[in-house]
Formats: structure tokens, sequence, C-alpha cells
């Protein structure tokens, strides 16, 4: 069973319809005996750091979810959570990645102007680790976010977006991705059955 872990954010209905095209069994669940009784679990969902982190506190997931053992798989600000503070709302987050997450630049370092959020399509380059099993060099995935995390150790993907940021980062057995694997066609299918064959 896989518990995506329901905290308030928003998101968390297409990573449950990309698990069931997968035909994998899933529950949405914010109760600590639901987590720790599966066999994977997903941090999922769009939203503000700040908040986020108190909807975690509120229900007593800040302690527990830096303490799993199985598989754990953040995405999006799920990946931003897992880092140990964000500038957004100045949020002091999990701390499960050496990282720290920062807005996107709204230029590039020649003064070329860039959209913030990051939407769309964008490659990500020196793929590394299970989770890019049998995906290529530059394969694109899809982005929607206005925060990243700067490169750290464990980081196993970039994307540059005015500057380079970790697009996927690994350590023991909690994975994150920037990216939206569940909105990334078919690349983003093939990550997720990566992670759940861990």
């Amino acid at each position: 069973m896989i518990a995506i872990i329901d905290y308030g954010a928003g998101n968390i209905r297409s990573v449950a319809n990309a698990l069931e095209r997968a035909g994998a069994s899933y529950c949405l669940t914010a109760s600590p005996a639901d987590i720790l009784a599966a066999d994977h679990v997903i941090l999922p969902g769009v939203g503000e750091a700040a908040s986020a982190m108190a909807r975690l506190r509120e229900r007593g997931l800040d302690a527990l979810i830096p303490e799993l053992r199985m598989p754990v798989l953040g995405i999006c600000i799920g990946l931003q959570l897992l880092c140990r503070s964000s500038e957004e709302g100045g949020a002091r987050c999990l701390g499960v990645f050496d990282a720290e997450v920062r807005r996107l630049p709204d230029a590039t370092a020649d003064g070329c102007r860039l959209k913030v959020p990051h939407v769309g399509w964008n490659t990500a380059r020196c793929l590394s680790g299970p989770l890019f099993e049998g995906l290529d060099e530059g394969t694109f995935f899809y982005y929607v976010h206005s925060y990243a995390a700067d490169p750290c150790d464990g980081t196993a993907a970039f994307t540059d977006y005015g500057r380079p940021f970790a697009a996927a980062i690994g350590r023991g057995n909690f994975y994150a991705t920037q990216f939206h694997p569940e909105k990334s066609g078919a690349a983003g299918a093939r990550l997720l059955r990566n992670f759940l064959q861990l």
C-alpha cells in the first residue's frame, strides 16, 4: 500500500490518478498509523511552504516524516518541505536534505526577463539514481513552481531556469522531484514506476 500524505495541499488528486493508472493501491491519509504501515510514502502538493509546514506540524507529521524508513517521494512542494529551509514565508522545513529553497530569479544573468512561476516543460540533466532508470539525459518534465532548492549533496538531476536548481534529490530512502511526474507523460509514469519498485 502507498500512503499519499494528505495535509491540505493542492494537486494531491492528480498523484492519486497517476497511481491508479499504474495499477497501484493507495490511501490518502494524515494518520501516522496509516503512514507507518505503508510500503511507500508520497508527500505531494502545490502550495506555500510556511503554511504547508504549519499543517504538517498541526498533524504531528513534521516529527514523523524524517524518521520514516520506507521509500519516500516528495513532489514539487514536497521536495521543498524535505529541505532545511525555504525563503517562502521564512519556513523552517523538515531538514532531510541539506539544501535551502530560494525564489527563482525573474531575469537571466544577461538581463533577459523570465516569467515566475516557472510553468511548463523543461529538461533535466545529469540524471542519476534509481528514479531515472531507463530515462535519457535531457528528458523533459513538467514544472509549476516559483521556488527551487539549491543544488546540494544528493542532487540527482539539475534544471536551469535563471539559475541551476535541484530538479531531483535523493538521500537514503528519501527521494524528491521539483517537477510533477504525474503531469510528465510517459517519462513521469516511468519515474513513478521506478519509485514503486524500490
